[in-house]
């Protein structure tokens, strides 16, 4: 419980420092909104006019409160281009860019653990050395790159994808998943093959402890020793850095998102940035901050349950 509750203190007080920052960084960057929506031929009285309406012209301490406290009550501002409130403009996009992160994630689960795990077990060296090989090649190519190839291989040679033709969920689900497969997998990939190599060893290490040691001893098979006692430690250091590639697959969907031209958060954030619609920004850094933060809870949280020798403090 007292972990929990400093857990939760840290979460508040790092997306308040991330609130701040992001605010802050839209008011000293090159850049007016007031010229984004006007035109650069626009008066200076028209500019004016419009940065009052705006309420640009109020001291930037006043504007960050005023924001704030409005962002707790789920009201996220109004758009500087589309003058729509920002949280409608975000509803229909987060669900799509969180059902392709969700599927990413389970995409790097179900391949990377099973493959980890028979890439620790491999006695065959020829074999073993053309897995890792294979391993250390995809993980080397970024995810978009793989979503460029993607669209190249199943696209045009194959023609079984139509890069471009996205259906919402709100037409049609199973279209929609389909669609964000291959995008899924191409962000996935490179860390499954991260993960597949960090499990690898994290197996090989356990693998030289006492206690397996002692297990082979005592006539247990492999397979036993593997499945009851090795899997359980070498998981430990998984879970953390699965933890982390939650917050990398994010981040990577932002540029995926243009490859396969899905009307995610991804393109709305680089245009709402080229607009200059700080609301827009500001709300989707914010929410992104949020999501890296909950997850690195869980994965503490998670990694305490699957060791109890550890007391986080």
């Amino acid at each position: 419980m007292r972990y929990a509750a400093k857990k939760l203190f840290t979460l508040i007080i790092t997306l308040f420092i991330v609130s701040l920052l992001a605010f802050l960084a839209f008011q000293v960057i090159p850049g007016d909104p007031t010229t984004a929506i006007l035109g650069t031929q626009a008066t200076p009285e028209a500019r004016a006019e419009l940065q009052a309406e705006l309420g640009l012209d109020r001291p930037v301490p006043v504007r960050y409160w005023d924001w704030l406290t409005s962002f707790l009550t789920g009201d996220f501002g109004e758009s500087y281009s589309y003058r729509l409130p920002v949280a409608g403009l975000l509803g229909e996009k987060l669900a799509i860019t969180g059902v392709l992160i969700l599927m990413a994630f389970l995409f790097t689960i179900v391949l990377s653990i099973p493959l980890g795990i028979l890439a620790g077990s491999i006695r065959n060296p020829v074999l073993d050395k053309l897995m890792t090989a294979l391993d250390q090649v995809v993980m080397s190519v970024p995810p978009f790159f793989l979503g460029i190839l993607t669209c190249y291989l199943f696209g045009t040679l194959l023609r079984v994808f139509v890069p471009g033709d996205f259906v919402s969920y709100t037409q049609d689900w199973g279209a929609f998943l389909s669609y964000l497969i291959l995008p899924a997998l191409s962000i996935a990939l490179p860390r499954v093959a991260m993960t597949v190599k960090m499990l690898r060893g994290s197996i090989l290490e356990q693998l030289g402890e006492d206690y397996v040691r002692t297990a082979r001893s005592r006539g247990l098979p492999r397979g036993e020793i593997l499945r009851r006692h090795v899997l359980k430690n070498a998981l430990l250091p998984v879970i953390t850095f699965l933890a982390v590639s939650a917050a990398e697959i994010m981040t990577s969907s932002i540029i995926v998102e243009q490859v396969f031209t899905i009307p995610g958060v991804g393109r709305l954030l680089l245009s709402s940035i080229s607009n200059r619609d700080f609301p827009v920004v500001q709300a989707i850094v914010v929410i992104l901050a949020a999501w890296i933060v909950v997850v690195n809870l869980v994965a503490d949280v998670l990694y305490q349950l699957a060791d109890p020798r550890i007391r986080l403090r």
